[in-house]
């Protein structure tokens, strides 16, 4: 064999080289990009849940709660506004205004013995509660996925072929108000 051959064999084995660790890097991508969707699916169906379960929780307290009408305005806006939410922006905000709102419906039910007693509120305010947890740990499974996402694309070299493929960061679910960074207080009064 010449030396010609030979270079064009060393030469065309470089590119094959190159040919699979771009398709292995894209391969790799393309599943990490569809591990953040499915992130996000998880947390929207827990959001939908609890969508789901808020109206019920309402509809219970309103018989006891007359006089708060303020209350249940603001936790139908905020519900509806999630519900509307169509960026993981949008859907930050959106929930961080519902979360809030539910915490202070739950502190306006401590004036509310009768209700508290009620089973039928009880097991709707539990629901929420399980609820708030599942989300807390989609939450925190989405957020994972896309800081692992987001370090692939942006470390050499798969970066090279996430830019050439169009890749692109993602957002983290990020608490947005202050209100949901504070601690719950507790009151046993």
């Amino acid at each position: 064999m010449s030396g010609a051959v030979i270079a064009l064999i060393v030469i065309l084995a470089i590119l094959a080289l190159i040919v699979v660790a771009v398709i292995s890097i894209y391969n790799s991508l393309v599943r990490l990009r569809n591990q953040v969707d499915n992130g996000w699916s998880q947390i929207d169906v827990q959001l939908k849940r609890r969508h789901d379960l808020i109206p019920n929780l309402v509809e219970t307290a309103k018989g006891y709660m007359k006089h708060e009408r303020e209350t249940f305005e603001t936790i139908t806006k905020a519900r509806s506004a999630a519900m509307g939410a169509r960026t993981v922006s949008e859907a930050t905000r959106a929930e961080g205004q519902l979360a809030e709102a539910l915490s202070r419906f739950m502190l306006v039910v401590e004036n509310y013995p009768d209700l508290k007693a009620n089973q039928n509120f009880l097991a709707l305010q539990e629901e929420l509660t399980s609820t708030e947890n599942k989300i807390a740990f989609a939450r925190q499974n989405y957020n994972d996925q896309v800081l692992f996402y987001n370090n692939r694309i942006q470390m050499f070299p798969s970066n090279v072929v996430a830019g050439m493929f169009a890749f692109t960061k993602r957002d983290f679910f990020e608490v947005e108000t202050a209100a949901e960074r504070e601690a719950p207080k507790v009151s046993f009064a």
